[in-house]
């Protein structure tokens, strides 16, 4: 998955074309594990290698890749690594393209979810790749290996694994009523019970989860009394929309907290940082978002004149009746 986010890169970069055709080296052709069966010596285009990576899981078409970006596996696997923190996935390691077992190869289903969500995210242009269920080159036909393809789930992606350390697992993602969620399983004995844990998964998460929208921004949800303004209140609102994912049986206790300064002094300054709203959701961490004025509001000069007059009256009260107060 990692190796296909950075051909994506490359892709959308302008460094790689589709239509580009890459030599395969005998080391990429003598590969083990499962092969898209590129010939040695041969050049092969870019989009056929990704579809042999993507459908047939082919170690020597990453292995291609991996050269032609990087002039070696080796070196790759370095860039890899560190294009990986960059997109916020912390505790992986990579040793080569394909996934084969070494000791310092490493990930976690929550950094495989991360490069998922990114993959998906970042080049849905490219994402529909997943979704295809065959691919025959060289007369070599195979099927995609994500067995959720073919179940009428709504899954659209996105990979299979296996090693002996490992186990058999799965990265899937569904799209259902606009709403995408990505399941990652890993550790299961074989191909049978990976492909019943993930459709199980997969069909919970999609039904028992809501997407609900909370606030529509700039829609005014409260407003503050202003002092020495030219307006006696204004109007806050949360500074962008906000849409959570909740249980859908606890989506009607969902509840709001706001809290803010009051009263605001004046001058008042539109989408001025004034409070914050929590969103509470039993079982759900709470959801702190910011609250922000929806307008302005300037000095009023003729008040803080009378303020004025006001306070200097008091103070010279003070001064004439000191002794009597101390």
């Amino acid at each position: 998955v990692m190796t296909m986010y950075m051909v994506f890169d490359a892709l959308k970069a302008g460094r790689l074309k589709l239509e580009d055709e890459l030599l395969v080296s005998q080391r990429a052709w003598e590969t083990q594990g499962s092969k898209m069966w590129v010939p040695i010596n041969e050049k092969v285009k870019v989009e056929d290698l990704i579809r042999g990576v993507i459908i047939q899981s082919g170690n020597d078409a990453t292995l291609v890749l991996a050269e032609a970006l990087a002039g070696s596996e080796d070196a790759f696997a370095v860039a890899m690594t560190k294009r990986a923190k960059e997109i916020g996935i912390e505790n992986s390691n990579f040793k080569n393209a394909s996934g084969w077992p070494d000791p310092e190869h490493y990930s976690t289903p929550h950094d495989l979810g991360i490069m998922a969500q990114r993959l998906i995210k970042d080049f849905p242009e490219y994402y529909p790749y997943y979704s295809e269920k065959e691919f025959t080159y060289h007369d070599i036909k195979q099927g995609n290996r994500n067995p959720l393809l073919y179940r009428n789930i709504g899954v659209d992606g996105v990979k299979t694994g296996h090693t002996e350390e490992a186990g058999y697992g799965l990265i899937a993602s569904a799209m259902q009523d606009g709403r995408r969620i990505v399941a990652v399983l890993s550790g299961m004995k074989d191909q049978q019970e990976r492909a019943d844990e993930s459709a199980r998964i997969v069909q919970w998460a999609l039904a028992s989860f809501a997407n609900i929208s909370l606030f529509k921004t700039p829609k005014e949800i409260e407003r503050i009394p202003v002092v020495f303004g030219e307006g006696e209140s204004v109007g806050v609102a949360v500074a962008e929309p906000l849409m959570v994912t909740v249980p859908k049986m606890d989506r009607e206790s969902a509840t709001v907290e706001i809290s803010y300064q009051s009263p605001l002094i004046a001058p008042v300054k539109e989408g001025q940082n004034v409070g914050k709203a929590t969103v509470k959701i039993p079982g759900v961490k709470d959801i702190v978002v910011p609250l922000v004025t929806v307008g302005a509001v300037a000095v009023s000069y003729t008040h803080l004149r009378a303020h004025a007059t006001v306070l200097d009256l008091v103070c010279r009260l003070l001064l004439e009746n000191q002794n009597k107060y101390v």
